[in-house]
């Protein structure tokens, strides 16, 4: 005879266990989790999430998507409950317990606690698929699609708006003279034209999108422009910022634009116009030349990810370190790395898509 499934502690009412599980770090929940279903309906509920808010308990939680044979998987970052360990940050990625499967997305940003998801890659066939994974319950849904259909999104949030071009055109005719605006609150797509002339060279060059300071900054062939939202406009900056950071993962935290690049970690200086290194203190290894990096803000510190291939082996690492960053009064930014540690082991041909902070 089966028994049935206990219970976390039946003589505690939910608003009592929502109250205690609110005061604890969103890094035990994958492990909390595994209590029992009803815990695991709590974790995900509204009602805790609210609690965590009212409390000033919210926390930047890391995702990290990495395709296994064209299926994407998410992961998040979780802490071992046992902290006696002495040679392991007690950090791991951890796959998050979704019912639903995804098809590969090319496009994915956080606005709020939804990752959205936009872009379906199908033998590179165009699509106009927007999904969304709220980070609470960790459960998919539909969202409004693309007004148009793309090949290799590129998408940017400002303002709780993500906007969106097409990331690479192989010929003129296919580069849209509008940018693709989803507006998260009125779940309604407009757009906002892209300057554009006959003759621009355009072709076969690959659209990157960031957003600093408040503006949406967009390479365009050998062109740099930068739309403001609030008052409606285009400038062209040129190659203020360079070629480089189009071409490499970069992130934005706390309005200063981040980017790996040669083999190091740099910062965009927009006052003297330059790339700046980095001066990092303290326990971040040199990256192999084939390693896939990947930037993410971290609640205004720096998540850095990478994967290194194992000697002799059939599978792979994915590391994370944690950089904490200071402007220093010369006007340079030093980071001091918290912890870095191998967080997860996969099959060697496990493709690392992105990472994401989300703050819950």
């Amino acid at each position: 005879m089966s028994l049935p499934e206990s219970t976390p502690n039946p003589s505690l009412p939910d608003d009592l266990l929502i109250t205690c599980l609110s005061r604890v770090s969103k890094l035990y929940y994958p492990t909390l989790s595994l209590v029992s279903k009803s815990f695991r309906s709590l974790l995900a509920s509204p009602e805790l999430y609210e609690a965590r808010s009212l409390l000033r308990r919210t926390e930047s939680c890391l995702y990290v998507c990495l395709r296994f044979d064209d299926n994407p998987r998410w992961f998040t970052l979780c802490r071992k409950p046992d902290r006696t360990l002495t040679k392991s940050s007690g950090n791991l990625l951890v796959p998050i317990t979704s019912p639903q499967s995804h098809p590969a997305y090319l496009s994915g940003k956080v606005v709020g606690y939804n990752i959205y998801n936009i872009g379906r890659s199908i033998k590179t066939l165009a699509s106009s698929s927007v999904s969304l994974l709220d980070c609470r319950s960790h459960t998919w849904r539909e969202a409004p699609s693309l007004q148009v259909k793309m090949k290799y999104p590129c998408a940017s949030v400002f303002d709780g708006k993500i906007y969106v071009v097409e990331g690479f055109v192989e010929n003129v005719s296919e580069f849209s003279k509008s940018m693709e605006v989803f507006d998260t609150k009125t779940q309604i797509w407009d757009h906002v034209p892209i300057p554009y002339q006959d003759g621009d060279e355009y072709s076969g060059w690959l659209t990157k999108s960031t957003c600093v300071e408040g503006k949406v900054y967009l390479t365009i062939g050998r062109k740099v422009l930068a739309y403001d939202p609030k008052e409606g406009r285009w400038d062209l900056v040129e190659q203020e910022m360079g070629d480089g950071w189009r071409w490499y993962c970069n992130c934005a935290v706390e309005n200063v634009l981040y980017c790996y690049n040669e083999g190091a970690l740099k910062w965009y200086d927009n006052k003297v116009r330059l790339w700046k290194q980095i001066k990092v203190l303290g326990g971040l290894p040199e990256f192999a030349s084939s390693s896939r990096v990947k930037l993410a803000d971290y609640g205004g510190k720096m998540a850095v990810l990478w994967d290194k291939y194992e000697l002799d082996s059939e599978d792979q690492m994915i590391w994370c370190a944690v950089i904490a960053l200071e402007r220093h009064n010369d006007g340079e930014i030093w980071g001091k790395v918290e912890w870095c540690d191998a967080v997860l082991t996969v099959p060697r041909s496990t493709i690392f898509e992105y990472a994401l902070s989300v703050t819950l």
